[in-house]
């Protein structure tokens, strides 16, 4: 049997309000965190007179520079892709020793759970939030590893299929953030409505409300060709991306719809 590696439960990750949706398993929570396409990172402001928290959506990826054939449940940092002149790479650079701290957060909605009453509706979804310390990635191969990790992790075999590597101007524009996982969990609902007994009695509610859920799921569409490209036909490697996601992401809204976790 292979291992299974949770991350620890301390009060910051620990989840209270229905805990047997909770899952603290490595490979689960990364899985969510490389399946959602924009994150959310938030961290506190270094001016003492903004009161408020900074949330950014980025594109990032979880991975390991020192063990490259590292999977999804082992220990992982997330590498983040940025600008150099953004405002969350100035601040991680005023922290250079401890790093700045950062909250990663993912979602995906896989239903619509439609139930008796307003308040007894739901989605089906997955969540995954991350809490670690971020640092600027300074060492040009780790640089240029992250780049490729960060580009193929939204299209698989894109980065071999481009212009690359990059020139040196791309590499000073791109800031690559490197935040070291401290600890995180997830949260994940499957399965159809739960009305309480109340109203799982009353004949004429259930002979009145449709109940039930609506699958939903992110659809890659047609690729369009565009720009100065002369290539006509879609690459295979595009069309596997679209083809792939598609069934992946049918598939797991369809079960979920009727299957319980």
């Amino acid at each position: 049997m292979g291992r299974t590696l949770l991350y620890p439960k301390v009060p910051k990750n620990t989840v209270h309000r229905k805990d047997y949706r909770a899952t603290y398993d490595l490979n689960t929570i990364h899985s969510i965190i490389n399946e959602t396409p924009v994150l959310h990172v938030s961290f506190n402001s270094s001016n003492p007179e903004d009161p408020f928290p900074t949330i950014l959506p980025m594109i990032g990826t979880m991975g390991s520079f020192a063990y490259p054939s590292a999977d999804l449940s082992d220990p992982l940092d997330c590498y983040l892709h940025g600008y150099v002149s953004s405002g969350i790479m100035k601040q991680v650079r005023e922290n250079p020793e401890s790093g700045l701290a950062i909250t990663i957060a993912a979602t995906k909605v896989d239903g619509i759970v439609l139930s008796l009453t307003p308040n007894s509706h739901s989605y089906n979804y997955r969540s995954a939030v991350l809490f670690g310390y971020g640092s600027v990635v300074e060492n040009a191969e780790e640089k240029l590893w992250a780049m490729q990790l960060v580009t193929n992790s939204v299209v698989p075999s894109r980065w071999d299929h481009t212009r690359t590597p990059p020139d040196n101007a791309e590499m000073a524009s791109t800031t690559i953030l490197k935040v070291k996982i401290v600890n995180g969990s997830g949260k994940i609902r499957t399965g159809g409505p739960g009305d309480e007994k109340k109203d799982t009695e009353r004949e004429d509610l259930l002979q009145k409300v449709w109940t039930g859920v609506v699958p939903m799921w992110e659809t890659v569409g047609e690729p369009v060709a565009g720009g100065d490209g002369r290539v006509e036909d879609v690459p295979e490697h595009v069309r596997a991306f679209r083809d792939d996601t598609n069934k992946v992401n049918e598939k797991y809204a369809k079960t979920a719809a009727v299957e319980k976790t």
